[in-house]
Parts: C-alpha cells; sequence; structure tokens
C-alpha cells in the first residue's frame, strides 16, 4: 500500500493556479511602487552602483509588471518563472547584500535574502511542473 495521498487532476491544478498568484503577487507590488516613485528609485539604484540605473528602473518594472502577469494567466509561465528567478537573483546580487550591514539592517536585509531564495525556488517548482490546466499556453 502507498503512502502517498493521490488527488484529482482538478485539486491539484487549483493547486498550482493559488502557488501562481501567491508566488508572484509581491512583484506588481513593488513594480507599481518604483513606477510611482522613479526618480527615488533611481537614486536608490544609483546609490546601490547599478550600471545604467536611468534604464534599469524601467527594466525592473516591465519585469515586475510583466512577468508576474504572464504566471498568473499562464501565459509563457516556465519562461515568465525563469525571467522571474534571474531578476529576484539580480536583487539579491544588487540589494539584499546582507554581509555589508550589521545590527537591525542586517537582520532585515538576512530575511529579503532569503525570503528571495524562497521566492526563487517556488518559481523553480512552477518551471518544472508548469501552470496547470487552468492557464492560457500558447
Amino acid at each position: 500500500m502507498s503512502s502517498a495521498i493521490s488527488r484529482p487532476a482538478a485539486t491539484s491544478d487549483l493547486y498550482l493556479l493559488i502557488a501562481r498568484v501567491l508566488l508572484v503577487v509581491i512583484f506588481p507590488i513593488s513594480g507599481w511602487a518604483k513606477f510611482g516613485n522613479v526618480a527615488g528609485t533611481v537614486t536608490m539604484l544609483t546609490n546601490l552602483g547599478t550600471p545604467m540605473p536611468g534604464i534599469a528602473v524601467w527594466l525592473a518594472i516591465g519585469f515586475e509588471l510583466v512577468l508576474p502577469a504572464l504566471v498568473v494567466i499562464g501565459l509563457f509561465t516556465r519562461w515568465a518563472a525563469l525571467g522571474l528567478v534571474i531578476y529576484t537573483a539580480c536583487t539579491i546580487i544588487l540589494a539584499h547584500r546582507f554581509w555589508e550591514f550589521s545590527g537591525p539592517a542586517q537582520f532585515g536585509q538576512t530575511m529579503s535574502f532569503f525570503k528571495n531564495i524562497s521566492v526563487m525556488l517556488g518559481l523553480g517548482f512552477i518551471m518544472q511542473f508548469g501552470p496547470g490546466r487552468y492557464a492560457l499556453k500558447p
């Protein structure tokens, strides 16, 4: 007798849809905040040493608004998830270098670092298993 619990495919597809939404919900929130304060975001990116911050801000906004929408609707889901993995890895390298901080700031940066690692892992699962049945597939 197998110890695994079998679930109907519709239940698994519903879980995949919920996972897609919950994993990417933070990206458009962040993208919208950047869009509402482009000058401040450029200043922040400049202070972080980001190359071409005036262009990088618009790339970040685009990544954070377009790719999550594709993941949620299930269109080019695996590619969009891969794009978000790469984008998130870049944010870790540029903005969450917790080892450069001390005190409470270090704790906050450490938590952001590992939260991003967790999001990347979740996106990896979406890349592996695909969007499920509730998706607009090309």
